[in-house]
């Protein structure tokens, strides 16, 4: 290193990789592939500048990183230190049609380098298929004549031995000839695609195999193994495989064999085909998929199964999810959620906010979220979220929502989702998941929860019902145990108007009570109900129990519910108080409790009171788990159900202005407080007013003309986006009563009310509408003159009023009519300006809708002629009604236009 105008060492006996990557960085030489020491590259003369040199690896310059000070130790030169850098920093496969095959180019510092043909041999293109993740090497291939090429060339022999991990890290040596006839084309085999679809992740499953494609045909292809074929294509889950002969026979080529992964395989190279042959396919032993990654090309809104049943077959195997989630809504799949770092069921979470991903932070996260994802991506239920530091390696942002799931959700954004105020998260501190898997064959379905409900098995990627005739609690033991969901509090039979038509799995189940399976119990098999025998069975285990607070506003205030046996019901209020109350807004993830109400205050419930007489510590983790009577057992009445109000509980207004203006002030922990305006956007103020069911016409008043606030300041640096309809969603700095500097940073929001005219020709004429509270409405022309007309020709910058006309001249509105009585003096800025009556009653209806005609709008003299006449007719009528002097009515005839043109056509 050179300081002081003088070149100098390193010295250091701990030299690390991590100063080694600085070093390299820094000159632009790639990423460290040794760090060296004890002048491995002969010793240094001069000074020692730096010693005992500490970089976590990310800083731009070697100084940047811990050391004791320039010269502060003269250090032996035998203690030298050396590096030896990649002179590369990454690698890829390009202008190829696979994404595992293509024209090897290296990057060199921030620009590409091809590589040589000759450059390459078998055992490299072997190192780098293993580190693109694309298996083993096919060939390599002598690509494009680059004699007419202009490119960078690679000017270094790879001699790789073959078990290297990274091209990197093999031995290399400067190339005698600096020409380069043909650049090296590199094929791998794991060239898995889906082919013949309408999207890239749809189609039938191709192999390349021996440069070689074809389709590949798997006896044991099922949706499990086409689950993961998605995933690792990055193509979300597998939705369904078709039968018939959908996507075609391709071209001649087969390839038999059976595609499976390793145990935590979540790569490519993890999920060789086996087995593989050379011959023909039995009709529907070919492997099809459609994936959930891309959508129909050409669809929108709905889809129909008919879709589905008309271009893939009659015959269609379905995913273990709801067919309402595939086949009957907008959306074919949930997006914006995925696991990494693991496998496909396991891993760090990350959701995705416009086009970028990021780790979720764990603060908010519980099992019922986790399990609402692992729905989503067909890996059955969360077993655990406490995985340790487990997944969480890795860069990327993090972000901060927390979604508040009942667990029967099919995707994680139809959760509650709650951004603001949320703790800031390190990098390590990320939300993960271990998933069931997708191997499970067991579910209860039409619960309140996964843990009670029907009993289904899945067999042959089907879901199937279990019917029995004798069917006890030790039978639903085993079904609690194999699910985790605590031990079994009934077993039951389905009433008759809740038994299930489908396919029967499973009857005549007999178990010991013992078994951790219920394949491991006696039973039989049957593809058919034999008559009088067997009935549907279902299962309700003690995991099934829930809390909710109801009748609130919003989530974490309102009367506590908790379901129990099938069955919601609510909580006597006797010795009801803060510590009871503590456990449910903790158990809710709802912060701690402000008040514990009782005597109905959320209103009665109605049906079963559970628990009475509770007497909470204040550190149990679920409110059952607290001292009371047993189940059920109560001297009570509704009128003294129990509530709760928890620190989480959120609201939102505007004070010192009306309901659509005013300054904003937030309820958390019990108290309303202000909110700060810095970083605050125009985008952010129309989120409060859509937020506040008052339209988008929301903006910061810089004027502070609504007071100043008393309580605390809670938030600071609210960032809303256009995809957020609740301030909720937004990020913001976290909870803090002091956020704000001083009061001249309270949020003022001006409702800026809007006005267009509507059925003119010039956006100068026509009938009246105002925007207010979310929805366009028009005005009553009660009172409706010139100086109001004016006002809004004025507002609209369309000049001066030429008549004011009512009757609905330009047709009838339809909507809220919003205004009634407007009396202008003329010379206001806004019609708002005016005082006028809101129109509550029903004093007006559409054939009163007032209109204007401005001067400022370009008119044909036929359309002059009309309004003219239209406002000279209304004022006759007028006076005809007040003084009774009746004026003739010039004939239309006379007049050159026709009888029909807009707005004449009604008068």
């Amino acid at each position: 290193v050179k300081h002081e105008e003088r070149w100098g060492t390193v010295c250091d006996g701990d030299w690390t990789i991590e100063d080694a990557e600085v070093v390299c960085k820094q000159l632009r030489c790639g990423s460290a592939i040794q760090a060296l020491n004890r002048a491995p590259f002969g010793e240094g003369s001069g000074p020692t500048w730096l010693y005992r040199v500490y970089c976590r690896g990310d800083e731009s310059t070697l100084w940047n990183c811990s050391h004791p000070g320039w010269g502060a130790f003269t250090c032996p030169h035998y203690f030298d230190t050396g590096v030896i850098c990649s002179g590369f920093s990454g690698l890829r496969l390009t202008r190829g049609d696979k994404a595992c095959s293509g024209h090897l180019t290296v990057k060199q510092e921030e620009t590409w380098a091809t590589v040589c043909f000759s450059h390459i041999d078998f055992k490299t293109a072997s190192v780098i298929c293993h580190e693109l993740e694309c298996g083993q090497a096919v060939d390599i291939l002598r690509g494009t004549h680059l004699e007419d090429r202009h490119e960078l060339i690679w000017q270094e022999e790879f001699h790789c031995v073959g078990n290297e991990t990274h091209l990197a890290h093999c031995p290399r040596m400067q190339h005698r000839s600096k020409t380069c006839s043909h650049d090296a084309t590199v094929v791998c085999s794991a060239n898995l695609l889906l082919a013949n679809g309408s999207t890239t992740c749809s189609g039938r499953v191709e192999l390349l195999h021996g440069g070689t494609w074809g389709s590949l045909c798997d006896y044991l292809w099922d949706l499990p193994a086409a689950n993961a074929l998605c995933q690792l294509l990055d193509c979300g889950v597998a939705l369904l495989i078709p039968g018939g002969q959908s996507f075609g026979k391709g071209n001649g080529s087969v390839w038999n064999g059976t595609f499976s992964c390793k145990k935590n395989g979540s790569h490519l190279r993890d999920c060789p085909v086996s087995g593989l042959g050379h011959d023909e396919c039995p009709v529907g032993k070919d492997a099809r998929v459609i994936c959930s990654g891309e959508q129909q090309k050409g669809l929108r809104g709905e889809v129909k199964i008919s879709f589905f049943e008309e271009k893939y077959g009659p015959k269609i195997q379905r995913v273990s999810v709801e067919p309402s989630c595939i086949f009957f809504t907008s959306r074919l799949w949930c997006p914006g959620g995925r696991l990494v770092n693991g496998t496909a069921c396991s891993g760090r979470v990350e959701i995705r906010h416009g086009d970028t991903w990021g780790r979720l932070c764990r603060s908010h996260w519980n099992l019922q979220a986790a399990s609402v994802l692992c729905h989503q991506l067909n890996c059955g239920y969360a077993k655990s979220i406490q995985t340790g530091d487990h997944f969480v390696d890795g860069n990327g942002p993090v972000w901060r929502d927390a979604f508040h799931c009942e667990g029967s959700e099919s995707c994680l954004w139809d959760c509650a989702q709650m951004t603001l105020g949320n703790p800031t998260c390190s990098a390590r501190e990320a939300a993960t998941v271990i998933c069931s898997g997708l191997a499970e064959s067991l579910r209860l379905s039409g619960g309140e929860s996964r843990c009670d409900g029907q009993v289904e098995i899945s067999l042959h990627g089907m879901w199937s019902r279990v019917l029995d005739d004798d069917w006890d609690i030790k039978d639903a033991h085993v079904i609690c145990r194999q699910l985790q969901c605590g031990i079994a509090e009934k077993a039951y039979y389905l009433p008759r108007s809740e038994r299930g038509m489908g396919p029967v799995g499973l009857r005549s189940v007999q178990c010991g009570g013992n078994e951790t399976q219920l394949m491991l119990c006696k039973t039989s098999y049957s593809q058919m109900v034999p008559m009088g025998v067997a009935e549907d069975v279902g299962v309700i285990c003690s995991g099934s129990r829930q809390i909710r607070l109801v009748n609130g506003t919003m989530r974490c205030a309102g009367r506590v519910e908790l379901y129990h046996d099938g069955i919601w019901g609510t909580i006597c209020d006797d010795n009801w108080d803060l510590s009871d109350a503590n456990v449910v807004c903790k158990q809710l993830g709802c912060g701690h409790a402000i008040k514990a109400f009782v005597s109905a205050h959320y209103g009665e419930g109605s049906g079963q009171i559970w628990l009475d007489d509770v007497n909470c510590t204040g550190a149990e983790s679920d409110l059952w788990a607290c001292p009371s009577r047993a189940w059920g057992q109560h001297n009570c009445q509704h009128k003294e159900d129990a509530g709760v109000l928890c620190s989480e509980f959120l609201a939102l207004r505007l004070v010192n202005g009306n309901d659509c203006a005013g300054r904003l002030e937030v309820f958390y922990n019990g108290t309303w407080g202000s909110i700060c305006s810095n970083r605050m956007s125009q985008l952010t103020a129309r989120t409060v007013c859509k937020h506040l069911n008052c339209g988008d016409g929301g903006e910061i008043a810089r004027d502070f003309k609504y007071g100043r606030g008393s309580g605390p300041t809670w938030l600071d640096h609210i960032e809303c986006t256009k995809q957020h309809n609740s301030l909720w969603q937004c990020q913001s700095d976290p909870w803090d009563p002091q956020s704000c500097d001083n009061r001249a940073e309270e949020t003022h929001i001006s409702y800026r009310e809007k006005l267009r005219v509507i059925g003119g020709e010039d956006g100068c004429s026509g009938r009246v509408e105002i925007w207010h509270q979310g929805s366009w409405g028009t005005v009553c022309d009660d009172s409706w003159d010139m100086a109001d007309a004016n006002v809004v020709c004025r507002q609209l910058s369309c000049g001066s009023a030429v008549s004011a006309l009512s009757e609905a001249a330009f047709g009838e509105g339809t909507g809220p009519i919003w205004l009634e009585k407007v009396h202008c003096k003329g010379t206001e800025l806004s019609l708002w300006d005016c005082p006028a009556k809101p129109l509550f009653g029903k004093n007006c209806d559409h054939k009163e809708d007032a209109a204007v005609d401005c001067s400022a709008g370009p008119k044909t003299g036929q359309q002059a002629t009309c309004l003219t006449l239209l406002a000279w007719a209304q004022q006759q009528t007028t006076e005809e009604q007040l003084f009774g002097s009746p004026h003739s009515l010039p004939v239309a005839s006379s007049f050159p236009f026709s009888s029909s043109s807009p707005p004449c056509n009604r008068q």
